[in-house]
């Protein structure tokens, strides 16, 4: 693993978590169960926190100034968003799978992710897939913890 994967990939250096919303922009979205039409992460560092929303055609990157230990996933639930995590990425995925992936909120997260992320096409199959997987506990993600 190069020096930079190490970096990021410290112990207890990252936690993720997804946000899932069912607001439909895009009329195809309309398609897709209500409450789960779109997904978002909120990665959690040493520095802050960073939002990563992929949006239709473009990828918003934010890191919104916010006083220390501001609870930004109980911010998304007020507002009415459903949000899983805290998880912490497992190490990067490093094949040929994920250059075929589309390109869609769904294959962002899971990139957040790393290496273990559920298989998912859907926002609803990710969150059902992650769901499954927390047990009120902050978990690692590695190909351990999910059978595909």
């Amino acid at each position: 693993m190069r020096a930079s994967h190490r970096h990021a990939l410290a112990e207890g250096a990252q936690r993720v978590w997804i946000g899932f919303g069912g607001r439909a922009d895009r009329l195809w979205l309309r398609l897709l169960r209500p409450g789960f039409r779109h997904c978002f992460a909120a990665v959690e560092d040493a520095q802050g926190w960073t939002v990563v929303e992929p949006l239709s055609g473009r990828l918003l990157v934010a890191r919104p100034v916010l006083v220390p230990g501001f609870d930004l996933p109980g911010f998304y639930r007020r507002a009415g968003l459903v949000v899983l995590g805290p998880f912490t990425p497992g190490t990067p995925h490093c094949g040929w799978l994920p250059a075929l992936s589309p390109y869609s909120c769904v294959a962002v997260c899971r990139a957040l992710l790393g290496k273990g992320a559920p298989f998912a096409m859907t926002p609803r199959g990710l969150f059902r897939a992650l769901e499954k997987s927390l047990d009120g506990s902050e978990k690692i993600l590695d190909e351990r913890n999910f059978v595909l």
